[in-house]
């Protein structure tokens, strides 16, 4: 028996899901809410287009849609210890740092940082993923970064006035 094309994505939407949500047992509920939704809506999918991308689309709609109705998922920062003695401890120091300014910025950079960052898709599929232009992508992109450099400097950063 031949395998299901899904699976060879099966652990790039795991390791989405867990930067995304910060927990594993909520990550692994999302991917089989994902993989559940792409078996359901698989005739949708066109042939000669990107199966990866289509699925971390669903993926996407599937989180934002829970996102806005479940709050369990947000600030879900567990603690992490870190080993002390050696440069182990200083780079899971900057590894925490990182998750917890990760968790500072809007859903929608951390959505392109992780997407682009973590699983190495192009402008043009996170693009495809997120339902934008591929420019509105590279410009969050721009903002998510410096907003991450800030955060991880410990810097105050720019206070930017909102126009309606």
């Amino acid at each position: 028996m031949a395998a299901h094309p899904f699976n060879e994505h099966i652990p790039s939407l795991r390791r989405y899901a867990i930067a995304l949500l910060r927990d594993r047992s909520l990550a692994d509920d999302l991917v089989q809410d994902t993989l559940e939704r792409g078996l359901k809506k698989f005739t949708l999918f066109q042939k000669g287009s990107d199966l990866r991308a289509w699925l971390f689309t669903l993926m996407h709609n599937l989180f934002i849609n829970q996102l806005s109705t479940s709050r369990k998922w947000l600030h879900n920062t567990p603690p992490v210890d870190v080993p002390s003695g050696d440069d182990l401890a200083e780079e899971m120091v900057t590894a925490r740092d990182f998750m917890q300014a990760l968790q500072l910025i809007t859903a929608e950079q951390r959505a392109i940082i992780l997407l682009i960052g973590l699983e190495q898709l192009s402008y043009e599929q996170a693009a495809t993923v997120l339902n934008l232009p591929v420019g509105t992508v590279m410009s969050r992109l721009a903002r998510a970064r410096e907003r991450l450099r800030v955060l991880m400097n410990g810097e105050a950063g720019p206070q930017l006035r909102r126009v309606k």
